[in-house]
């Protein structure tokens, strides 16, 4: 009987050592590497100028011959994915939840688009509103969100991007980060918590008001995720929030102000 018990504390223990290297893994692999990234460009650049003073660049050029720029472009967003493909794997094998468990799928159209439109209206008008304080407050640089080149495929890359960080982040810090720390018996605020800090973190490169905000952001989508069980309305608020930053800024950003 003792033996039995023994070997079931063992085999408990190597579980939650199991759950927590794979969230190490994963999250070295993709996210948790962009928040180092993300914590050592914002202690250069306030090292090196008022964040007032500088400014952000996203969705940058990858070569100056439009051939490889579209070329890396498409690969770089295709890389970027492989993480997730990883994640729903260890997932599967490791708890046995799928991306139906988690809600990424299609079974639900219209109740996950209707949800999705209505937290993308919710937090547009929210990061506009923290983009402005952060501006106004010095604490936030400038953001430049297109930065292509006058291409026929510049807008279609610029909604690709807009899938990518949508995908990587949400199924990542939803429905992966939830799944793993759930078995390791994390309580709800808890997870939540933890979810929306990591979010902010790698958003610290734009200034601490996009890193505040993501975290706020965090907290609403973590919340959300924890009553409805369904990755899919996240990903598509996050997806038309980066698709009208991306490709209004491409259009008429500058035109208007947005990123002086």
């Amino acid at each position: 009987m003792i033996e039995n018990v023994n070997a079931e504390q063992i085999e408990q223990k190597a579980t939650r050592k199991t759950f927590g290297f794979e969230i190490v893994l994963v999250l070295a692999l993709s996210l948790g590497q962009s928040a180092v990234y993300s914590l050592l460009s914002f202690a250069d650049k306030v090292t090196r100028a008022p964040l007032r003073e500088q400014t952000t660049s996203l969705n940058n050029q990858l070569s100056t011959r439009e051939f490889f720029d579209f070329s890396y472009q498409l690969l770089d967003i295709i890389f970027a994915l492989v993480p997730v493909v990883l994640a729903l794997y260890l997932m599967k094998r490791t708890t046995g939840r799928t991306i139906r468990d988690i809600g990424f799928d299609i079974r639900k159209p219209g109740k996950d688009a209707l949800l999705g439109a209505g937290l993308f209206l919710a937090m547009g008008v929210g990061t506009l509103g923290v983009y402005a304080a952060g501006r106004a407050l010095g604490i936030t640089t400038a953001l430049s969100a297109a930065n292509l080149g006058d291409y026929w495929w510049s807008v279609p890359v610029l909604l690709l991007s807009a899938v990518r960080h949508a995908v990587l982040e949400e199924v990542l810090m939803l429905g992966f980060l939830f799944t793993y720390t759930r078995k390791l018996k994390m309580g709800p605020w808890s997870i939540i918590i933890l979810s929306a800090v990591i979010r902010g973190s790698y958003h610290l490169y734009q200034g601490a008001g996009p890193m505040i905000g993501n975290m706020l952001m965090g907290v609403v989508f973590g919340w959300i995720y924890q009553k409805y069980g369904r990755v899919m309305p996240l990903v598509i608020a996050h997806f038309l929030l980066d698709a009208i930053g991306f490709v209004g800024y491409a259009l008429i950003g500058p035109a208007i102000g947005i990123g002086q």
